[in-house]
C-alpha cells in the first residue's frame, strides 16, 4: 500500500496480489486464533507492507507452532 501511495496509481495486478495476501493472512490467523487486537495488527501490517508483512506472519506462525508443540 505504501508503494501505491508513492506511485500515485494502482496497477490491477498489485491490487489482486494484495487481496490474495490479505486472504492468506485471514486463513493463517484463523488457524492461530490470536486475540482480536493481533488480528487487526497483522492485517494492517500485511495491508501496508504487502507480501513482506505476509512473510513475517508466516515466520511468526512457524515459530508459534513449534513453541506449542514443544510445550505440549
Amino acid at each position: 500500500m505504501i508503494v501505491f501511495l508513492l506511485l500515485g496509481f494502482v496497477p490491477w495486478l498489485l491490487v489482486l496480489t494484495l487481496v490474495l495476501a490479505l486472504y492468506l493472512t485471514v486463513i493463517e490467523l484463523r488457524e492461530l486464533r490470536p486475540h482480536y487486537v493481533w488480528w487487526f495488527w497483522w492485517l494492517l501490517l500485511v495491508f501496508l507492507t504487502h507480501f513482506v508483512g505476509y512473510i513475517v506472519l508466516r515466520v511468526y506462525a512457524f515459530i508459534e507452532k513449534r513453541r506449542r508443540v514443544a510445550s505440549a
